[in-house]
C-alpha cells in the first residue's frame, strides 16, 4: 500500500494551523460517550456500574444511560518517532514494541501506522487486516529531525472516527525540532476530537540543549515534557516514561491493556445549553479512587 505524506502540501499546512470545528468531539449533542479510567493505587478498578458514577455537564448532574467495559472494538493509531536518534538497538526495540502491541489486538480491532521524522507519513491506514502494518513496521528506518507536534495532530485526525473506540499511541525520544504547527493548535484540537492519547517517552538520546536546524522549528520549539502531557490530559489519557533508552515494549502493551479496562459511559445531555464548550466532571463513589476522563467537549449550536 502506498504511503501518504501528511502535513507537507500548502493546503494541508493551512488546515493544520487553523482551529478545526469539523473535528468536534461528540458533535451529536443528543448522545455523549466518554472513555473513563478509574484506578486505585495505580491499578484499574473493575466491576463498577452506572450507579457508581456521577457525571456533571457544565455543572448539571446527568443521568447515565450505559456503562460498559472491554466489549467495544478498539482502533489503534501508532505514531512512531523515526528521527535519526532512534537507530540501532533503539529502532529494533521500537519495532518489537509495535509488533507486541499488534499481537495483543483482538480479531475485530484495527490498527494503523504513522511515522514521523522531518516528515509525517501515514504508512498504513486504520484496518483490521494487520499484515500491511506489520510489514511497514518491520521496514521502518530512522533519519532526520523530529516533527512531534505535526505528527500528534495528524495521528489524532486519523483516529477521529465514530466507529468503535480510538487509542492513539505516540512514541518519542525527545523534543520537537521541525514542526510547522503550533502546540496550542494541537492541544485545542485534542479537546475537539474523539480518541484517547497515550504518549510513551524515552529520554536518552538528546541533550537538554538540543536545537533543531529549521528556523521555523526553533521559533515554535517546545519541550515534550509540557506538550505531550497537555495533549494526553485533554483527551483523558496519560504519559508513560520508560527512562533513558528504555524498552517501550512493556509500556505499549500496558497502555493497550489499560485502555481496554476503561469504562465507556454514555448519557444524553439534560438541562444544559446545546452549543459551545461543555465542561465535564466525572466522579466515582469509591474512597481513594482516581478518575481520568477528558475535561469536556464542544457541541454545535442548534
Amino acid at each position: 500500500m502506498k504511503r501518504r505524506d501528511l502535513l507537507l502540501s500548502p493546503l494541508v499546512l493551512v488546515a493544520a494551523t487553523r482551529p478545526a470545528p469539523a473535528q468536534t468531539f461528540t458533535a451529536r449533542v443528543e448522545g455523549v460517550r466518554l472513555d473513563v479510567l478509574v484506578t486505585d493505587g495505580g491499578r484499574p478498578v473493575p466491576g463498577l456500574a452506572a450507579t457508581d458514577f456521577e457525571v456533571r455537564d457544565n455543572g448539571v448532574a446527568q443521568q447515565i444511560d450505559l456503562v460498559n467495559i472491554g466489549d467495544v472494538p478498539v482502533s489503534v493509531v501508532l505514531a512512531l518517532d523515526l528521527s535519526h536518534s532512534v537507530s540501532g538497538a533503539k529502532l529494533a526495540a521500537l519495532r518489537r514494541a509495535g509488533a507486541s502491541l499488534l499481537d495483543a489486538l483482538a480479531p475485530n480491532d484495527a490498527a494503523g501506522l504513522l511515522s514521523f521524522n522531518t516528515a509525517v507519513v501515514e504508512e498504513t491506514p486504520l484496518a483490521t487486516d494487520l499484515a500491511p502494518t506489520r510489514r511497514a513496521l518491520a521496514a521502518s528506518e530512522s533519519r532526520g529531525d523530529t516533527a512531534l507536534i505535526d505528527a500528534t495532530l495528524a495521528a489524532m485526525l486519523i483516529g477521529d472516527t465514530d466507529a468503535g473506540r480510538t487509542l492513539v499511541v505516540i512514541f518519542s525520544d525527545g523534543v520537537d525540532t521541525c514542526s510547522f504547527t503550533t502546540a496550542d493548535t494541537v492541544i485545542e484540537t485534542a479537546r475537539r476530537v474523539n480518541g484517547v492519547v497515550y504518549a510513551v517517552r524515552s529520554r536518552g538520546s538528546r541533550p537538554s540543549g538540543f536545537q533543531g536546524r529549521n528556523t521555523i522549528s526553533r521559533r515554535l520549539r517546545i519541550d515534550d515534557s509540557d506538550f505531550l502531557p497537555d495533549v494526553a490530559s485533554a483527551t483523558g489519557g496519560r504519559v508513560v516514561d520508560v527512562g533513558d533508552d528504555g524498552d517501550p515494549g512493556p509500556a505499549f502493551v500496558q497502555v493497550l491493556q489499560e485502555f481496554r479496562r476503561r469504562y465507556v459511559i454514555t448519557y444524553t445531555p439534560t438541562g444544559v445549553d446545546g452549543g459551545g464548550w461543555h465542561r465535564l466532571d466525572v466522579r466515582v463513589a469509591r474512597r481513594g479512587a482516581r478518575v481520568q476522563a477528558r475535561a469536556g467537549y464542544y457541541a454545535s449550536r442548534r
